[in-house]
């Protein structure tokens, strides 16, 4: 393989890096602002709310695809998104300010000016720049409002449901499809060439000959994530600086993971990526608990 054959491939990585070092350095302000999806993290009941919701609005977003309401799905994502990002600002705002009137106006206006870069102009670099963080922001959320058992019940979950909805049933190429032709920003675009322009030249029809770029869905990279914070958050444990063993394994796995996802990916045809993703991180996670003797997650 040719080195501009291995620079996006090599560019996915780095943006997996990038989410996951994005979510434990959120996390902790994401704490103290109070700021979780659940009120109990250890209740395994929290994984199963998680996937009804998911399917609920994969349903939604399938339904209005299918009547062709482009509009009313573009106005869903973009709502969805500048929540997470009022979120994700309101963090970060109050870690620099106590004024309560900039702690509340701030993040709107940044959110608001965020939305409005990705609509009015969606190129590849505002998509993956902004995407890096709205997925760094979710996976902060719900990795300090999970405990380890309810976060590896919802991996292995979802990485069912991903192969399922991908292989079986495919609605989620479907989906996938319709996304990359409204050119929606939830999905993270790595161009094979340097002239490419993802407003001007799209991707092409999924699974459909040579396209244009890479691309991957932002789950893709906010699932293993959750693990990476919520070991972190919830394991006492020595490690590197600010991550201890456990976490810093989940990440090794999940890199070796979307390796083994890029190998099958560089194929030219759809494939689910949490299996490898999510399977490479649990791998990853056990592996930091043994060398740690990190265990007590376990305990009842």
């Amino acid at each position: 393989m040719e080195l501009k054959q291995l620079i996006p491939l090599a560019g996915m990585l780095v943006m997996m890096v990038l989410v996951e070092a994005g979510a434990l350095l959120l996390s902790l302000p994401m704490k103290a602002a109070g700021i979780t999806a659940f009120e109990d993290p250890a209740s395994v009941f929290n994984p199963l709310i998680f996937i009804a919701i998911l399917l609920a609005f994969t349903a939604v977003l399938l339904v209005l695809l299918k009547y062709r309401y482009r509009k009313m799905i573009e106005a869903i994502i973009a709502i969805s998104i500048f929540f997470t990002f009022v979120y994700i600002f309101s963090s970060i705002v109050t870690v620099f300010t106590s004024n309560e009137i900039l702690a509340i106006v701030l993040p709107l206006v940044l959110s608001g000016l965020a939305i409005a870069l990705l609509v009015l102009f969606p190129e590849w670099y505002v998509i993956d720049t902004l995407g890096i963080l709205i997925a760094a922001g979710a996976a902060s959320i719900f990795g300090i409002s999970l405990g380890i058992v309810p976060v590896l019940i919802l991996l292995v979950l979802l990485a069912v449901y991903d192969a399922i909805s991908v292989y079986k049933t495919k609605h989620m190429i479907t989906l996938a499809e319709g996304v990359v032709e409204m050119k929606t920003p939830i999905l993270f675009v790595i161009p094979k060439k340097a002239s490419y322009s993802y407003i001007r030249d799209g991707v092409g029809k999924i699974g459909e000959g040579e396209r244009g770029a890479f691309i991957m869905g932002m789950g893709d990279l906010i699932m293993p994530a959750i693990l990476v914070v919520s070991a972190n958050m919830f394991l006492k444990s020595g490690g590197l600086m600010y991550i201890n063993i456990p976490a810093l394994g989940t990440i090794i796995g999940s890199l070796a993971g979307l390796v083994v996802l890029l190998w099958f990916v560089n194929k030219g045809k759809p494939q689910a990526g949490l299996p490898p993703l999510n399977g490479g991180a649990i791998i990853g996670f056990f592996i930091g608990c043994a060398v740690s003797g990190s265990w007590e997650w376990m305990v009842i």
